[in-house]
């Protein structure tokens, strides 16, 4: 079609989404959230502290099931596209996958009594099934986005909503976590049962969230049921082939989601032992996420006033100078540690939340190219650079605290500490850099995103 033609198209009026809504939607966030932020930035420290298991180990087995996971993501997108149900293509996954989900999350903070091989194998069977029922509801949920609307402010709005819920559930789980295993540890008299009733804690909660945000949620965005436009499993490759937004994305989940792994798992071995102040853990924690509640609501107005790349570019140059902050400053001036931390933070919460926005309208792109709306095949695309991103995150840490010297529940050398230390930041800070080159090739600027639209709203 002639560009010029179809930019003089009108675009069809998009439903306006009502707050109770984009709250619904936001809820199922918070739910995911208050499982994997706490696998996310607790696991490791739990398998090399509580259970038992060696640094080295827990970090080869985090690379082998985010690998196993990241493969089988492409898979459970295909089966999410061709769902059908009376409760629409993502909402059922809500519904039934809640409780299981909410379920291994909990066997993966529970330490049986095994030696220490079947310790691992333990270990690697729930971390693996804890893996699965993440995407079984991730995938579906974030996809969800795309069903609800397609007009581009909306989009934001929704994302701002679901990435303040998101923070949201990342600072009560950075707060809250270790002061309930803390609390529960000396009721219990056992660190093993502190955090096992914890997870529990936090799983419930999760899955009760999730079916809220089921019924609070609506599907609206046809979907063509045409033979012709069936997903088939050869689309994730014809989208990877002629969705060149998409693969920028990808870059971004990789790296992005990467760093912010590693930088979690390493964080609480940071204020243990660098700062020598194990105390101070939940409120390191905290300055990760509270920028979240000033910061996403502000979002829609910081993307309406700088747009895609400015804001992304400037968002990843905070993170890096905070990074780079945090290993020039000596660990023990803790005011000036924890103000880089919270520069980071503020960095990373913007760059990852506008990461997200922009998954929908790479979509519409990948429609606009192939003819067909694979949302479930897209999402899983972006879920599988997401977990290869936290699988480099997830071996990089616990390999190179094992080459350092790293052993827990000591005093650590000057050489393990300072393995800590470049591990949390200048590791990272690599990654970021990288990704700030990556900005410039985005093609998909608003003037284009809504010639697109405009010509898939002519087809229909």
């Amino acid at each position: 079609m002639n560009t010029r033609l179809a930019e003089n198209i009108p675009v069809v009026p998009t439903v306006k989404i009502r707050t109770k809504e984009k709250l619904g939607y936001a809820t199922g966030d918070l739910a995911c959230n208050f499982i994997y932020q706490t696998v996310s930035s607790y696991l490791l420290f739990f398998y090399t502290d509580v259970f038992g298991i060696t640094a080295a180990a827990a970090g080869l087995m985090f690379l082998i099931v985010r690998l196993i996971d990241a493969v089988l993501d492409p898979f459970i997108g295909t089966l999410v596209d061709k769902t059908n149900t009376k409760y629409g293509r993502f909402r059922p996954y809500l519904l039934y996958g809640a409780f299981p989900f909410a379920g291994v999350a909990i066997l993966c903070f529970t330490t049986p009594g095994f030696s220490d091989p079947m310790k691992l194998v333990y270990a690697y069977i729930t971390y693996i099934l804890l893996s699965i029922t993440y995407s079984v509801i991730n995938i579906p949920y974030t996809a969800l986005t795309s069903a609800i609307t397609q007009d581009n402010k909306e989009v934001v709005s929704l994302t701002s909503y679901r990435m303040l819920f998101s923070n949201t559930g990342g600072l009560i789980v950075s707060f809250g976590v270790p002061l309930l295993a803390g609390i529960f540890t000396s009721v219990s008299g056992a660190t093993s049962t502190g955090w096992q009733i914890t997870m529990s804690i936090m799983g419930i909660v999760g899955a009760f969230l999730l079916i809220y945000s089921f019924y609070n949620t609506k599907e609206r965005v046809p979907i063509s049921h045409k033979e012709e436009d069936k997903i088939t499993f050869k689309d994730i490759f014809i989208q990877l082939k002629s969705n060149r937004p998409l693969l920028i994305v990808c870059l971004f989940f990789i790296l992005n989601f990467g760093v912010n792994s590693i930088v979690n798992s390493v964080g609480i071995y940071y204020v243990t032992y660098n700062v020598g102040k194990p105390e101070l853990v939940k409120w390191y924690g905290l300055l990760g996420t509270l920028p979240a509640l000033v910061l996403m609501p502000l979002m829609p107005m910081m993307y309406k006033w700088m747009g895609k790349k400015k804001l992304l570019f400037t968002a990843l140059s905070c993170k890096a100078i905070g990074l780079i902050a945090l290993f020039l400053v000596p660990a023990s001036m803790v005011p000036l540690v924890f103000a880089s931390r919270a520069i980071a933070a503020i960095g990373t919460i913007t760059a990852g939340g506008f990461t997200w926005a922009l998954i929908p309208e790479t979509i519409d792109y990948g429609e606009y190219k192939t003819g067909k709306r694979a949302s479930g095949v897209i999402y899983a695309l972006v879920g599988f650079f997401f977990k290869f991103g936290m699988a480099i995150g997830g071996i990089i840490p616990g390999l190179i605290l094992a080459n350092f010297g790293y052993v827990a529940n000591q005093i650590q050398t000057a050489t393990a500490l300072h393995g800590i230390l470049i591990t949390m930041t200048i590791i990272p800070a690599v990654f970021v850099i990288i990704e700030l080159f990556a900005i410039y090739f985005y093609n998909l600027d608003e003037k284009e995103h809504k010639r697109v639209l405009s010509v898939l709203n002519t087809r229909k």
